[in-house]
């Protein structure tokens, strides 16, 4: 006989979940009026200088049943390059290649961005249609990751938005003084060991094995 699994949280929660926009609208205040004025569907200058500072934007999309993936992108600052004021392009360094990203965005020409300067608590969210270009003249303008890449994300926008800084303060997370000591968490070997349930791996195998991705392919 087989036994039943048991619901998560999640499958608890979501029998009495909020199911309309309109029950969800209940629940909060209305937003203010810069709240909505403040959104725009095309870069400003002061939108484009602080794209040129961020080092590190997040991607989120979907693929076409609606499984969702978040991934980060990083580069010297400025390596996500404008191409005119509603475009952007975001060069595909090294990574996993498992390729979550471009492929969601293959299945539905959509993406969302939210870019990060360390040390500032700004944070700017770009959303539009997207595709995926190896068209050779741009891969060689994008070489602020080392060299040209094998693909670009491109942003077509569609909505432009300054995030107020409430959540980067409350995390803390450009202040030091805030962090968690290191100990306090589990390493990256730790996380990947578990996460392979490969028990003839130890933790030294997989320290050598990130020591190695990062000396010869960051």
């Amino acid at each position: 006989m087989t036994t039943p699994l048991a619901d998560s949280a999640c499958d608890s929660l979501r029998r009495d979940a909020v199911t309309d926009q309109e029950a969800l609208r209940r629940a909060y205040e209305l937003p203010g009026a810069a709240a909505i004025r403040k959104q725009m569907t095309e870069l400003t200058e002061q939108t484009r200088r602080l794209i040129g500072c961020s080092s590190l934007v997040l991607v989120a999309g979907a693929d076409a049943e609606g499984n969702c993936d978040v991934s980060p992108r990083s580069g010297p600052a400025g390596f996500v390059s404008v191409l005119d004021a509603r475009t952007v392009a975001i060069p595909d360094a090294t990574g996993n290649k498992r390729l979550d990203t471009l492929q969601n965005v293959i299945a539905t020409g959509r993406a969302g961005l939210l870019f990060f300067v360390p040390g500032r608590t700004t944070t700017l969210r770009v959303n539009g249609r997207s595709c995926v270009s190896t068209r050779p003249e741009l891969l060689a303008q994008l070489t602020a990751v080392g060299k040209p890449p094998a693909s670009s994300l491109v942003i077509g926008i569609e909505e432009v938005y300054p995030h107020c800084p409430k959540s980067l303060l409350r995390s803390g997370a450009w202040k030091p003084e805030q962090w968690l000591p290191a100990d306090a968490q589990p390493t990256s070997a730790e996380i990947t060991l578990a996460q392979l349930r490969m028990p003839e791996l130890t933790i030294a195998d997989i320290e050598q094995r990130e020591a190695e991705s990062l000396k010869y392919r960051y």
